[in-house]
């Protein structure tokens, strides 16, 4: 396999689990420490994650309780949560704040399906992208012979329809999660 092809190989698996991450910040209706994975929090004038600033516990398979590590940031955690705009209504209590995750309405999950829809495209752009990259490279390099161009050109194309192929079924795993009661 040429250094075109094990680069573009990198980059993909680069898209693919960047896709992972986004289908985990998708609610499915369960309490899941993830979703809370985007949101930043004003502490001390960075702008730090959540989950390194505090402990996020799942109970009961419905809530979620967040305990800071610094008692002083509930006001800032709970705020930053309510401008995360994820649909959570976070109550701040004395030392942590509660989430109820509430169930999903069906046309609630419709959206979130659509959204795991949108992310599992924006993927295959950029597999599609990264594959046109690897290819004029290859294309343009004068030391490789017409064969192994022509080699590299079709591994090339195999390797795109094997992270397409991937991205299809796991964005079709998080639509059937979604979907589910």
């Amino acid at each position: 396999m040429s250094d075109y092809l094990e680069n573009a190989e990198m980059k993909m698996m680069t898209a693919m689990e960047n896709l992972e991450s986004n289908l985990r910040t998708i609610r499915t209706g369960r309490a899941n420490a993830q979703i809370l994975d985007r949101v930043q929090v004003d502490y001390y004038g960075s702008m730090t994650p959540i989950n390194q600033m505090a402990q996020i516990q799942v109970v009961e398979g419905t809530q979620l309780v967040i305990r800071p590590y610094d008692r002083q940031i509930i006001k800032s955690i709970n705020s930053a949560i309510q401008a995360a705009n994820l649909g959570l209504n976070p109550q701040a209590e004395a030392d942590c704040i509660r989430i109820q995750i509430p169930s999903l309405t069906e046309d609630r999950r419709k959206e979130l399906a659509k959204e795991a829809q949108k992310y599992g495209e924006e993927a295959k752009v950029a597999i599609r992208n990264i594959r046109r990259d690897a290819n004029d490279q290859i294309k343009k390099d004068k030391e490789a012979t017409e064969d192994d161009r022509k080699q590299d050109l079709e591994a090339s194309q195999k390797l795109t329809d094997k992270f397409i192929k991937d991205i299809d079924k796991t964005v079709e795993e998080k639509k059937k999660e979604i979907l589910s009661v």
